[in-house]
């Protein structure tokens, strides 16, 4: 009874699973046959969109046949048009050299002499005409280039000043730094002074510890000098001054300065448009930035002369590669310190070691006329040079000469009756001197002004501008009252 009952209930459910699976099986077939319809909706509507634009084109492509055979036509036609007038214009050039014999033939028959008799006899008449016009015109051409030519040359040499010129900074030649307190000169000395000689020592630089909240450093070599000052700032941030840690720093900044020179030189070759030079080359043309001459930087003053030497190349029709490449490297032997010898000579040899074009290493050698100019460039280069050195501002005298200057201004004063103190201000451009009250009077401090100013006309033929002499008088009366 048991098993009768399960296996009814078994079959039940069973045909409820089978009626699902019909019903489910029906939707699915309902939902594919929507779709197909749906898709062969689509495909036909598509086919006869298709079938539209197909019929738009050929419409379109017959319209354009037809009028490429309009214009076939046309051309035709306009053909034709143009061969009846060539066989007219055919006709009527032969009826004009028709008419032009006949002519010809009557002036014969009058002059009694050819044609060619006739061209020779006119000829001749007009050369004697023109001979004196021709004459006078060279004449005056020749004097009008002549006079015209040094303006010319100066045109095409300020020309070049215009393109060499470059942004200039003036920088000194001594590093200082700034300390935060005067607690740090105490540990840069350091024990006996050890701290100190280290230093410079490993930098072979002086240092100047005597002014107050500020350390100086010198040295003949820029590089060193530079060396010098990042060590030093470095050691200060730090704060480890010690003779072990004092080589490690400047050893490792050697580094870094070495790499700076590098991209300096492969900058400066960049900037002139010069590249694949060789690397002692560019090391030694990145020196530049740390080298001086006269107070004129040398990469600054390399950059200017190569822009005038460049631009006057251009002018003159020379060889610009030649005239870049000697202007780039004319003063590269004041930078070789290993050898003795001028900077020309060091700078041929080294080009020479090189293999550099022999026109290259003669504009180098003839910079400072120490030869005879070999070609047009080499004048090109030694000009560019000049004009980049030699103007207005663009170097410095020596300091020297320059103290030399200040102490000849200043006894000059002194040396007159009466003068108690006296001050070269602004770089010599003006003189103060202050008189004693009791000895000078007040039309006697004119008179002085005036004969100060005639002797330094006479002890210098060329001085800044102009000398501003003053003569200051200050007299004072003073008087005490006191209370008893």
């Amino acid at each position: 009874m048991l098993q009768s009952l399960i296996r009814s209930l078994f079959q039940k459910e069973r045909q409820e699973e089978m009626q699902k699976v019909e019903h489910k099986a029906k939707e699915l077939i309902l939902k594919a046959n929507e779709e197909a319809l749906h898709i062969k909706q689509e495909a036909e509507q598509t086919g006869r969109k298709t079938i539209q634009e197909r019929i738009e084109l050929e419409k379109r492509l017959a319209r354009k046949e037809q009028n490429i055979e309009e214009h076939e036509k046309e051309i035709q036609n306009k053909e034709q048009v143009l061969v009846e007038k060539i066989k007219q214009t055919e006709s009527k050039k032969e009826e004009y050299e028709k008419e032009k014999d006949k002519i010809i033939a009557k002036l014969e028959k009058i002059a009694q002499m050819t044609k060619d008799e006739a061209r020779k006899l006119l000829l001749s008449a007009w050369e004697d005409k023109l001979k004196g016009e021709v004459a006078k015109r060279v004449r005056d051409s020749e004097e009008q280039i002549q006079a015209s030519s040094i303006e010319k040359s100066k045109e095409i040499l300020m020309e070049a000043m215009r393109y060499g010129a470059t942004d200039y900074v003036s920088e000194y030649t001594l590093a200082v730094i700034q300390l935060p307190n005067d607690d740090y000169k105490g540990r840069i000395i350091g024990k006996d002074g050890r701290n100190i000689r280290a230093f410079e020592l490993s930098t072979g630089v002086d240092v100047d510890l005597e002014e107050e909240g500020i350390i100086r450093i010198s040295s003949f070599d820029a590089i060193r000098r530079e060396i010098a000052r990042i060590a030093l700032e470095k050691l200060i941030k730090d704060g480890r001054i010690q003779p072990q840690r004092i080589e490690e720093v400047v050893h490792k900044v050697k580094d870094e300065v070495d790499q700076t020179i590098l991209k300096a030189g492969e900058d400066l070759t960049h900037r002139v448009g010069i590249f694949n030079l060789p690397n002692e080359i560019i090391k030694l043309l990145g020196q530049f930035k740390f080298r001086y001459s006269y107070g004129q930087n040398m990469i600054l003053h390399t950059l200017e002369e190569t822009k005038i030497g460049v631009a006057l190349a251009h002018e003159l029709k020379a060889d610009v590669n030649i005239v870049k490449l000697g202007c780039l490297l004319h003063d590269i032997g004041k930078v070789v310190t290993d050898k003795e010898g001028s900077h020309v000579e060091l700078g041929v040899e080294l080009l020479n070691k090189h293999r550099f074009p022999k026109k290259v290493v003669d504009t180098v050698a003839a910079h400072h006329e120490d030869i005879p100019f070999p070609s047009i460039e080499a004048v090109i280069v030694y000009v560019a040079d000049a004009v980049s050195g030699g103007r207005p501002g663009a170097r410095h005298e020596d300091f020297q000469e320059y103290l030399k200057r200040i102490n000849i201004i200043e006894e000059t004063a002194k040396k007159q009756k009466g003068v108690r103190d006296v001050y070269a201000l602004q770089a010599g451009r003006e003189l103060r001197v202050v008189v004693r009250p009791n000895e000078v009077s007040d039309d006697e401090a004119t008179i002085m002004a005036t004969k100060i100013k005639e002797e330094l006309e006479t002890k210098f033929d060329v001085f800044p501008g102009q000398i501003k002499v003053t003569v200051l008088r200050e007299y004072r009366a003073e008087a005490v009252a006191k209370y008893n």
